[in-house]
């Protein structure tokens, strides 16, 4: 109790800031006790002289250390679209709101659990002066990020002693989950795919390809001058005149003990909607509590949102899909409720499909199944 009370005294008498002394400090004193020891004991002007001196240039550079650090104006501003454990370019502007004395050698650093960028230095800044730099921030965690700090610092002007300020920000961001692929990930954004352009075979007007015959089928769509010049029977195949929907399921069902794994569910789901989004297919995002179509309700970024704030909710039941003719993605802990509740031949990703560490090789893509009637 005495110890906070103390340091609570000492930081309203210095103002917020605090002070280290350096190893040239630790000199620096040392060389004053010297020369004051000296001086009391030979009495000898001259050293008084010098203890002088010495005491001086400490109280000018305490002096000069705190007028470099008052007066300074910090703001970030972040990029619209933002989602962790990514880096991403972020704005700082300092600005010395002194209007004739400079601010020198000035150290920017982020806090802990504030936004992760490099630090940076400023040599000199000039009396109502402002500097922007552009930084790399990174956010460790999806949801509101509403509080940045960050540390001012400076030795100026001799490095005896390095004095800083902690500066609090009131800069909210919204960040998404992670949209970088994870262990897991990208086999199955390579199924999805196969399932689009899968999807995207049919009998509509826009030619697609030339592939082989295959058994049991019309052979009204044979290309004769495609068997003829390759001797095997060809068939011309057509883009379908309905875009393909992806339909992707998050359980929200998960209880605690399950906390680790929701949190990659929903990094996952994000994951393949994005790219699903931007591999011009149509979206139909769900969940118990959630419904949402892209493009026709607007963009993907809208469930991007949704699922930085969503929470997981014990006792809801899963619905049956909303349409069957759709490619169906279900992510859930539970894969043995997905066939009870009608989502045949879905793309399932239950828990062990997205376990952090895994024996299975990247590409095994364990723990996704697809359910059969």
């Amino acid at each position: 109790m005495a110890r906070e009370l103390w340091r609570r005294l000492v930081d309203t008498i210095a103002g917020g800031m605090r002070q280290r002394v350096t190893r040239a400090g630790v000199g620096f004193s040392l060389l004053v006790s010297i020369v004051g020891a000296l001086a009391f004991l030979s009495g000898n002007n001259v050293l008084f002289l010098l203890l002088g001196c010495l005491l001086a240039t400490l109280l000018v550079s305490g002096f000069l250390s705190r007028l470099s650090l008052a007066g300074l104006e910090l703001d970030l501003q972040f990029p619209e679209h933002v989602s962790a454990r990514r880096k991403l370019p972020a704005l700082v502007k300092l600005k010395n709101d002194k209007s004739w004395l400079p601010s020198m050698a000035i150290h920017l650093e982020g806090m802990p659990g504030s936004v992760v960028f490099s630090r940076l230095y400023f040599p000199a800044l000039p009396g109502g002066a402002a500097v922007q730099e552009i930084v790399d921030v990174e956010f460790e965690r999806r949801g509101q990020h509403r509080q940045n700090s960050f540390r001012l610092r400076s030795v100026f002007p001799f490095g005896l002693t390095e004095r800083h300020v902690q500066v609090t920000l009131r800069c909210e961001a919204l960040v998404y989950p992670c949209l970088v692929p994870q262990p897991g990930f990208a086999p199955l954004l390579e199924r999805l795919q196969g399932d689009i352009s899968a999807h995207v075979r049919g009998r509509g007007n826009d030619f697609y390809r030339i592939r082989p015959y295959l058994s049991g089928e019309s052979a009204r769509h044979l290309d004769w001058k495609a068997t003829a010049h390759t001797g095997e029977l060809q068939v011309r195949e057509f883009a379908r005149d309905r875009d393909p929907t992806v339909e992707i399921f998050l359980d929200l069902d998960a209880g605690f003990e399950l906390r680790a794994w929701f949190e990659r569910a929903v990094d996952c789901a994000a994951y393949l909607s994005w790219h699903a989004a931007q591999s011009g297919a149509r979206l139909h995002f769900r969940t118990q509590a959630f419904e949402f179509e892209s493009p026709a309700e607007g963009d993907v970024y809208v469930i991007l949102r949704f699922l930085a704030l969503v929470e997981p909710r014990r006792g809801r039941n899963l619905p049956a899909p909303a349409r069957a003719d759709n490619i169906h993605v279900v992510l859930t802990p539970s894969a043995e409720r997905v066939a009870q509740a009608g989502w045949h031949r879905a793309l399932v990703v239950d828990a062990a499909a997205l376990e952090p560490a895994t024996s299975a090789s990247p590409g095994s893509g364990r723990g996704a199944t697809r359910t059969r009637r």
